[in-house]
């Protein structure tokens, strides 16, 4: 059976060289990274089986990858901090970590918590997310392009980031504030205006007819919706269900 692969990111020296030691005698293979651009780079080129991601890094910190990682990939993620305020494990387990364990911890626990992500995420799709595909329209979450009957669309990278949330969530109608925290940031939740310019240069970009489009539509007063992939996708677990709304049919203005 091969190792599970799980890759450490921490910048304190000692913290990542005990989590690397006792995950690689617990029989797991390990990578390790001391920044945020270095972790982005490994997950990019390595397939990972779990993340343990440190918030407190240099570059961009451990918020940060979460949130690229979770635009494009579905490996479990384990934060470990310092910061145990449950403000910080909330924001964390918002942006899409699947468990927080406060420093210092012990080897046990530690190890716990690692079989217990593995053995919920065993049956789950790792990686990219399968492309979706609707109509002649492609999106490519893992290559982070978009194809219309064969050819590129050429996105911009904000306008390939809305156009890729709607599609993994793709039967959902999702708020405003949804599309505007996935794509700019915790921060925003008000401009609701941003959300609909880049809707619509999506639609010059995509739609035969922007006025009655196909792929992109709209739920009047709500938001945004996509139709389901024609190919067989598996459920995003980051897709925030609960929070969606459910489609009421025939509400497809522009």
């Amino acid at each position: 059976m091969a190792q599970q692969a799980i890759l450490v990111v921490d910048d304190e020296a000692p913290m990542r060289k005990f989590v690397l030691h006792n995950l690689k005698a617990g029989g797991y293979n390990v990578l390790a990274a001391a920044d945020g651009s270095e972790a982005l780079k490994l997950a990019s080129e390595h397939p990972l089986d779990l993340l343990l991601l440190d918030i407190g890094l240099p570059g961009p910190d451990g918020l940060a990858v979460l949130q690229a990682l979770r635009r494009d990939m579905q490996v479990p993620v384990l934060m470990i901090s310092a910061r145990g305020r449950e403000a910080d494990r909330v924001k964390a387990l918002d942006l899409g970590a699947d468990d927080y364990l406060t420093k210092p911890f012990g080897v046990a626990e530690l190890l716990a918590r690692v079989r217990a992500l593995l053995r919920r995420s065993s049956t789950g799709p790792k990686g990219p997310l399968p492309s979706y595909q609707y109509q002649g329209l492609e999106v490519d979450f893992g290559a982070r392009r978009a194809r219309l009957r064969g050819e590129a669309v050429p996105l911009t990278r904000r306008e390939f980031e809305v156009l890729a949330y709607l599609a993994r969530n793709a039967g959902k109608v999702l708020l405003h504030r949804q599309v505007l925290q996935a794509v700019w940031g915790n921060e925003y939740g008000e401009e609701a205006d941003y959300v609909w310019t880049f809707v619509q240069r999506i639609r010059r970009k995509i739609e035969p007819d922007r006025h009655h489009p196909i792929y992109v539509l709209t739920e009047a007063g709500v938001g945004y919706w996509m139709p389901p992939s024609e190919v067989d996708t598996p459920a995003d677990p980051r897709s925030g269900e609960g929070q969606a709304v459910a489609r009421s049919v025939g509400a497809e203005g522009t």
